[in-house]
């Protein structure tokens, strides 16, 4: 099993489920990444259009100015956490990649844009591939599988030959299942259940169940009480072959992970820092 990270949450949104609004000052989104970092994230995720459930889209230019701040500041002030810009837009992620952005985690898999494999290319940036069944507006109206962890595989098997196609280097590409993106609670904790299934595929495995709806449905509590069934969720994430782990609450996770993996990977425990 190869080394864990953890990727923190930095949306410039004023939408986002669990936090949005908070950290629309690019000045508050730089010292929230900074914190980020101090906690042990490898990884800053920095988004500027939410992708919850019923999310109105947003534009190119709107998106930019969002986002191209927070990357410049947290570019010149991080310490050596890499920094991953969540969009579908090529325009997007090619600004944010020269701001100083390594990372692209891309939701729609490359299919949103048909410009973003070209830049991801281009940049020779990492890529992580999500899969999501329709689009944020609608997704989670009837979603419906014959076996979601099979299709969810063969759907991130299909757009990985695809990205590599498009001249992406393999070695740079991450596997998301998109956990909460047109999914039922149940096929939410099958993915989980069966992650090892995905996890043979052989690419790093990104997993973000951080406070998504289906803890609360299960646990209880709105998003920002959902930080104990979002640690048993990473756990049983890390155990199933996941290695990043996308959450709001990075000090927390860290130390979960921290105990699950000496337990589970023995002498490989320790946390990779350089993602």
């Amino acid at each position: 099993m190869q080394p864990w990270s953890v990727m923190g949450i930095v949306n410039v949104t004023p939408d986002s489920f669990s936090d949005g609004g908070q950290w629309l000052d690019a000045d508050a989104a730089i010292a929230h990444g900074l914190q980020l970092e101090s906690e042990g994230a490898a990884i800053v995720d920095v988004g500027g259009e939410s992708t919850r459930p019923g999310a109105e889209p947003v534009g190119a230019e709107q998106e930019i100015q969002r986002v191209q701040p927070v990357v410049e500041g947290l570019s010149a002030a991080l310490s050596g956490a890499r920094i991953s810009i969540d969009t579908a837009k090529a325009q997007v992620a090619a600004v944010a990649l020269a701001a100083g952005a390594t990372i692209v985690n891309d939701v729609t898999a490359l299919r949103g844009d048909p410009e973003m494999a070209d830049v991801v290319a281009s940049a020779e940036c990492d890529l992580c591939l999500m899969h999501m069944q329709g689009e944020p507006r609608t997704m989670q109206e009837s979603p419906t599988y014959v076996d979601v962890v099979d299709e969810v595989r063969a759907f991130l098997e299909e757009r990985l030959t695809a990205a590599v196609d498009a001249g992406i280097a393999e070695n740079r590409i991450w596997l998301d299942p998109g956990i909460g993106f047109g999914k039922s609670i149940q096929h939410n904790l099958e993915l989980l259940r069966r992650l090892d299934e995905i996890a043979t595929i052989g690419r790093p495995l990104l997993v973000g169940t951080s406070r998504k709806r289906f803890i609360g449905a299960i646990a209880g509590g709105e998003a920002n009480q959902r930080l104990p069934g979002s640690l048993a969720s990473i756990v049983i994430a890390l155990q199933r072959g996941a290695n990043i782990f996308r959450v709001h609450d990075v000090a927390e996770s860290v130390a979960a992970l921290s105990v699950a993996a000496a337990s589970l990977l023995g002498s490989s425990w320790e946390p990779d820092k350089g993602a």
